[in-house]
């Protein structure tokens, strides 16, 4: 991917989907639709509640995250008070949950948040929180199946254990063959011109502490099990 593809500020390497409606990398598209007939096949509708999003989209979730309009949460979950927070702790709430614009692995167009269609009552609204995937949530048989399954089509939760800079997000899945390369090519550099070249909330705060902000959160990442990084079974097996 070129500099502009890695930080969402073009969709060159982007395929838009429309059954399921989703936009991903050319090259995860065939290995996310191979795991999805599988887990069709297990009884699971499963289905990207976000694919790619380019740097306009994160940006906007960030600006709304900075002026209070969507909830802040700590490492743990637990909800946070804005107006308690400086700038320094706005950024740190932030980042927990949501990437810098120009930052988000979501850009490269590798990496879906997953939930089950199928496993939802009438009228039920997705929040994304590890809960809905623990043993009596909504997405605990979801959660299962992955487990078992997602390293035969490529993929891995580059955020699933306590030890990477982010929350640990259960719905988060990367397309390894295609992202352990993307994320070679993200070095600082190529993440600091991204923001500086525009402008967002907190831009002065964020720069501060960008070389802190690129290796906890960006470089602390879970790495794929070597049938993921293989994308063994991408074809289907």
């Amino acid at each position: 991917m070129n500099e502009l593809e890695l930080t969402g500020r073009a969709r060159t390497h982007i395929v838009e989907l429309e059954h399921p409606r989703c936009a991903l990398h050319y090259g995860v598209v065939t290995s996310f639709l191979a795991m999805r007939d599988a887990a069709t096949a297990a009884g699971i509708d499963l289905v990207a509640a976000s694919g790619f999003r380019d740097f306009d989209r994160q940006l906007l979730l960030w600006n709304r995250k900075w002026r209070g309009e969507r909830p802040l949460h700590d490492r743990a979950g637990r909800l946070l008070d804005p107006a308690r927070l400086d700038d320094a702790g706005r950024v740190e709430a932030i980042l927990c949950w949501s990437a810098i614009p120009g930052g988000s692995r979501h850009h490269w167009g590798t990496d879906v948040d997953v939930i089950d269609a199928a496993a939802m009552p009438p009228g039920y609204q997705v929040q994304l929180v590890p809960e809905e995937y623990a043993a009596n949530g909504v997405f605990a048989r979801l959660a299962s199946w992955l487990a078992e399954n997602m390293g035969r089509f490529g993929f891995h939760r580059p955020y699933a254990t306590p030890g990477c800079g982010a929350g640990i997000e259960p719905w988060h899945l990367s397309y390894a063959p295609v992202s352990a390369e993307a994320l070679e090519e993200f070095t600082l550099p190529v993440l600091r011109r991204a923001v500086e070249a525009r402008e967002m909330l907190g831009k002065a705060r964020v720069l501060e502490r960008l070389p802190e902000s690129y290796t906890r959160f960006i470089l602390a990442v879970d790495p794929p099990v070597a049938a993921a990084r293989q994308g063994r079974g991408s074809s289907g097996a």
